[in-house]
């Protein structure tokens, strides 16, 4: 069998793929922020990285499978107001609902499945780590992270300058650089919040991932914590680019993840998915006219790393495509496989 290759999106070249240790491959899952249904967004992401559990898998690697539910947020807390229910009752129903999505596409069960609101002592640690070491540092409204502090800031996306996307979304006069970002925000009136040694507040979205793969992952004697971080495309910067300066300057000088993987955004009709643009479809509403496989089968038909255009005419010719394929003989269903499945590896 010839070696693995994966494509790493940060290097931007297929790279021999060799394990930190072993056989064991531990790989992290950016997971969904559990306020809504999961829409195609979700599906396409799950997918993708689910044939990257079963490539390894196929490979005899024993895969250490972890995705992380985002429980506490902006969107979730908005959401408790709007619909008068507590934060567990809302991010239990949604988390429920997408895994019963997930397993009508056929994707594997994950290894792990940590929640932010879990393992929050990971999240104080490592705050109060960067704060000791003057990396984070205190303004009225929360605990931010300083990027000046460190050298490699930047070196994941290519982005960082003063006018980014994240400084303007994160305006505050009090922080030292402009592109400095939250890693604990002090509490508001009404607002969720939890004790810590540094102001009662709650985490903010980008020390989760950090904390929970220290936490649950991480090797301490190698120079990465992780085999493979994965997500989309949109999660690159600032969110992977602020994950990595987390795991950099919290202490043991490792970088996160050897190798990483970033899927493809999905388009509606042309236009980029958004639910402002109001064409982010719920995977359960197609689910209810096309079978998982099908869908499973339809988004496929792209490379994972490429931008996917979908639309109901081509989802109709796939499913036909997906019925004559089933009744052909194994050998088709060899070939098959090999042409629409065939993704970064080669095998």
């Amino acid at each position: 069998m010839s070696k693995l290759v994966i494509y790493d999106s940060i290097k931007k070249q297929k790279l021999p793929f060799e394990p930190l240790k072993d056989n064991t491959v531990k790989v992290y899952v950016c997971g969904p922020t559990v306020y809504d249904d999961s829409h195609l967004g979700h599906a396409r992401s799950a997918i993708a990285f689910d044939l990257l559990h079963r490539v390894l898998k196929a490979n005899s690697y024993e895969v250490i499978m972890t995705k992380n539910f985002t429980d506490i947020d902006d969107k979730i807390i908005k959401k408790m107001y709007e619909t008068n229910q507590t934060l567990e009752e809302i991010t239990t129903q949604y988390i429920n609902a997408y895994k019963a999505d997930m397993k009508a596409l056929n994707v594997l069960d994950n290894t792990l499945e940590p929640k932010a609101t879990k393992n929050l002592d990971a999240m104080k640690s490592m705050i109060e780590n960067l704060l000791s070491q003057d990396i984070a540092y205190k303004t009225s409204d929360g605990v931010y992270f300083d990027t000046s502090k460190d050298s490699s800031y930047g070196s994941l996306s290519k982005k960082f300058d003063e006018e980014n996307s994240q400084a303007r979304v994160e305006e505050n006069k009090e922080k030292r650089n402009a592109a400095d970002f939250a890693l604990w925000k002090y509490a508001k009136q009404n607002d969720v919040s939890f004790e810590s040694s540094f102001g009662l507040g709650r985490p903010g979205w980008h020390i989760e991932c950090s904390a929970m793969i220290n936490e649950h992952l991480a090797y301490s004697d190698t120079p990465y914590q992780i085999d493979i971080h994965a997500g989309g495309a949109d999660l690159l910067f600032p969110h992977h680019e602020n994950e990595a300066a987390q795991t950099r300057c919290s202490g043991n000088h490792q970088e996160l993840a050897k190798y990483w993987m970033h899927n493809g955004f999905v388009n509606i009709d042309g236009e980029k998915m958004s639910k402002s643009l109001g064409n982010s479809f719920f995977l359960k509403d197609v689910l209810k006219s096309y079978s998982g496989e099908v869908v499973r089968f339809y988004l496929l038909t792209a490379h994972y790393k490429t931008d996917f255009n979908f639309n109901e005419e081509d989802l109709i010719s796939s499913k036909k495509r997906f019925h004559y394929y089933r009744q052909q003989s194994f050998q088709a269903h060899e070939r098959i496989f090999r042409n629409y499945y065939s993704f970064w590896a080669e095998l």
